[in-house]
């Protein structure tokens, strides 16, 4: 899909009298869920609450009270949409969206000791400040967190904490294959995507479907919803993949060329180095090296990636899945506000620059 045809996909969301636009959506997605996720949080003992508090951009590093920013709150505007797609009000969603929010977290901060990542969202990241260990245990502290939201929420509380213990094991599914691509050489393109649609795919596909299950969705309206948020969070990451390129630190709050540092094997990278093509041979042979790579050669990886091709395919391939995701929430015939946001909030997915 082209610029144009994004440009007119998004269009179709200011049709609905009152529908927002991607900055009021992810404003009101953390006013909404900000509130019970603070309370949740502040359950949790003592020493790994400020960790979180810390992580979650609530505290400084010595536990004063600070606003250092959050994350973007893709996640719950997710759920919370969802919900109002099948018919149901906001408030059923939010303990929904608080524990997609809190497993997300939990991810990030496991992701960032395997990574060894120093910043994230324009700080050092917890593990830096607190050490690995204990940013491991404030994660784990999240993820069980998570359940016990649902759980305590009623309703289908069953159904859905087995939903998302289900997403977060395809969740670490994705982050072990991409922890064991690092060391791995011949790694294909299909495994890449896969990882991926374990690694970003399922949980956002969870968050749609748990939002529709506590809106009263059907079962057809559930699954069509749950594709449609994993569509998108493969869109998500192969947008994600560009930015741990070409992103901006101003923005990212991570520094250039951050992916390529790591020798990540993240989607351009793995579709150029199994391109067959000059730049995909110069690549692999920068990749081998023993040594870091130097300023210099981080750049020149990144050129021999724009040379593939493989920066335009993968944004094409997330304007693909843009659609599929669009096609699927078209089939769960959902109401025409909550559809018009939805577009919108997936049309920001697939052209950040964060």
């Amino acid at each position: 899909m082209n610029a144009t045809n994004l440009t007119s996909t998004t269009a179709r969301a200011d049709g609905p009298a009152g529908a927002r636009s991607p900055a009021e959506l992810l404003r009101w997605s953390q006013d909404t869920v900000r509130p019970s996720l603070r309370a949740a949080v502040d359950t949790l003992p003592r020493p790994v609450r400020d960790i979180a508090g810390y992580h979650l951009g609530w505290l400084d590093e010595h536990g004063t009270p600070t606003d250092a920013g959050a994350g973007k709150a893709v996640r719950p505007a997710l759920a919370l949409l969802a919900a109002q797609a099948v018919g149901g009000e906001q408030r059923v969603a939010v303990p929904a969206a608080v524990a997609v929010e809190l497993a997300h977290n939990f991810s990030l901060l496991h992701d960032d000791v395997m990574d060894g990542d120093e910043t994230r969202r324009h700080r050092p990241t917890a593990w830096a400040v607190f050490g690995a260990g204990p940013a491991i245990l404030a994660g784990d502290a999240l993820l069980t967190l998570a359940l016990d939201v649902l759980g305590a929420a009623g309703g289908p509380a069953t159904r859905s904490m087995r939903m998302l213990a289900t997403a977060v094991q395809e969740l670490v599914r994705g982050q072990a294959d991409d922890l064991a691509f690092e060391r791995r050489d011949g790694v294909t393109l299909d495994e890449c995507r896969r990882m991926a649609e374990g690694k970003t795919g399922a949980l956002m596909g969870c968050a749609a479907a748990l939002g529709a299950l506590a809106g009263g969705g059907s079962l057809e309206q559930i699954r069509l919803l749950r594709g449609f948020g994993e569509h998108l969070g493969l869109a998500f990451q192969f947008v994600d993949d560009l930015l741990g390129i070409w992103g901006d630190p101003a923005l990212t709050g991570k520094p250039v060329y951050s992916d390529l540092r790591s020798r990540k094997k993240s989607l351009p990278v793995v579709a150029t180095l199994r391109s067959s093509s000059g730049p995909g041979r110069a690549l692999t042979a920068l990749y081998a090296r023993e040594q870091p790579l130097t300023d210099g050669e981080l750049r020149r990886a990144a050129d021999l990636i724009d040379e593939a091709g493989a920066r335009d395919w993968s944004q094409a391939s997330a304007d693909d899945l843009l659609e599929r995701a669009l096609g699927q929430l078209g089939a769960a015939g959902p109401a025409p506000r909550a559809a018009a946001e939805l577009t919108t909030l997936a049309g920001l997915i697939t052209r950040r620059d964060r």
